[in-house]
């Protein structure tokens, strides 16, 4: 399975973006995507600040891809898109249908990003029509749906694309019109003040009880856990994963991609990280598996 370093979900200021880019040089990576997908208005990096990452990245000997945004609401962002169209080199990750309609009219393959939530194999089939050579499956996909995907195509004599599932980091569960960030701040959207980049892991939300419940990104909602699905590589590779996604953390990425390469290279699964969960990925609530640390990663 191959290791690809997701798009910075946060925002971060330039220095630090930077600095991590140039850090991620030495890291053990077969894929990184690159590129704005929460929200417009941050803009620390440009569209050509990116595609400079990007040639970097790629003149290390990794495949590069440009991530869209997850929502597309005004006509700046669709030229941003088009901008991004219309470079020759680097493929397109398509968050938004928007995205998925101008790689087709340029005739471009894409990547299917989780924001496209595809759950079944005629979406997909229609997906793939359009240029979709690897999907990210969206972050409910369990290991009993992505079994049933793959059964469904089989009996349709049907090729699955590349699958790519996100096995490290805070999933991504939802976006929003509204800024979730600037309500909890009681700012108005419009006015906002950039007060994401005072969080650069997204603002923890808890219950009224003080339990960790979502984190706020912005006008994305991420889990307030992350996700580590490495003691589960036995299954990843028995469900024929293709791609394992790692997302962006200010603390633990490197540390993180070290002992996935660890594994890829045939040392056993470790238990999982304090505080992580495996996400959807046993199909159950992702809270529920602190009630049975005993056989985690232990499922045949």
């Amino acid at each position: 399975m191959r290791l690809t370093l997701g798009p910075l979900q946060y925002f971060w200021p330039r220095r630090q973006v930077l600095d991590f880019y140039a850090a991620s040089l030495d890291w053990p990576l077969d894929v990184i995507y690159l590129g704005e997908t929460v929200c417009s208005k941050r803009r620390e990096l440009r569209t050509r600040d990116w595609i400079a990452l990007a040639q970097e990245q790629a003149r290390a000997g990794r495949e590069v891809v440009l991530s869209s945004l997850a929502l597309i609401e005004a006509e700046s962002e669709l030229g941003a898109l088009q901008h991004l169209a219309a470079q020759e080199t680097f493929r397109i990750e398509a968050n938004d249908i928007s995205a998925v309609q101008i790689c087709r009219r340029h005739g471009l393959p894409f990547v299917g990003g989780p924001g496209l939530n595809v759950y079944n194999l005629d979406t997909l089939h229609l997906l793939q029509d359009d240029g979709l050579y690897r999907l990210v499956l969206n972050v409910e996909m369990s290991r009993e749906l992505v079994a049933e995907l793959r059964e469904a195509a089989a009996a349709a004599n049907h090729a699955l694309p590349e699958l790519e599932l996100i096995a490290w980091g805070r999933l991504p569960l939802a976006w929003s019109a509204r800024c979730f960030t600037a309500r909890a701040l009681d700012l108005a959207k419009d006015h906002c003040g950039f007060r994401c980049i005072e969080h650069p892991d997204g603002l923890p939300l808890q219950t009224r009880d003080g339990q960790a419940f979502l984190t706020l990104n912005g006008i994305q909602v991420q889990s307030a856990e992350r996700c580590d699905l490495l003691p589960e590589w036995p299954q990843l590779a028995a469900a024929g994963m293709d791609l394992l996604r790692l997302y962006p953390q200010q603390h633990g990425t490197a540390e993180a991609l070290q002992r996935f390469r660890a594994v890829r290279d045939g040392a056993p699964p470790p238990a999982r990280e304090t505080g992580s969960s495996p996400g959807y990925w046993h199909g159950r609530p992702a809270a529920l598996h602190h009630l049975d640390t005993s056989t985690r990663g232990a499922q045949p």
